[in-house]
């Protein structure tokens, strides 16, 4: 385990508010040479810490508003059956997130579309037909209130 001091800390925490921060901009902030900023984020990736810098897209620009939180029930509890969706679930690229859960699902997904009539096909030609899947429930967000939050540590 990789012990983060209040340097490292302080690199995540701005680096989460703004990932296009350069390297000189970062130590600057920090109080650090740049030569020593290097060295801390590089070992940040290396110990996968920071695991990605992407941009975060807004989902309309692209016409993909609509947000649907979908709860999926499996048919049987094995680990066959959880090994059989997972690794079909992997290949919906409308899927954004996927947990396994407990309590009345043994999934919640997060998945983006264009519209309803969009999550529809979607529902019809893949969802249901995935390995081990007896019951779906959906929920379509009507406002995101909170995205993207930073992690707080």
């Amino acid at each position: 385990m990789y012990d983060l001091d209040k340097i490292d800390q302080q690199i995540l925490r701005l680096l989460q508010a703004d990932g296009r921060l350069t390297n000189a901009e970062l130590a600057q902030r920090v109080h650090i040479s740049p030569a020593t900023c290097y060295r801390r984020v590089s070992r940040l990736f290396e110990h996968q810490i920071i695991q990605a810098v992407h941009a975060q897209i807004e989902p309309k620009a692209v016409e993909l508003g609509a947000l649907v939180i979908v709860g999926v029930m499996l048919d049987r509890s094995t680990p066959e059956s959880f090994a059989d969706f997972e690794k079909a679930i992997t290949q919906l690229s409308v899927v954004l997130d996927c947990q396994l859960v407990a309590g009345e699902f043994d999934y919640l997904l997060r998945v983006r579309v264009k519209d309803i009539e969009d999550f529809n096909k979607l529902h019809a030609k893949e969802l249901i037909a995935l390995p081990a899947v007896r019951q779906i429930r959906t929920f379509f967000v009507m406002k995101e209130v909170i995205r993207n939050a930073p992690l707080q540590f």
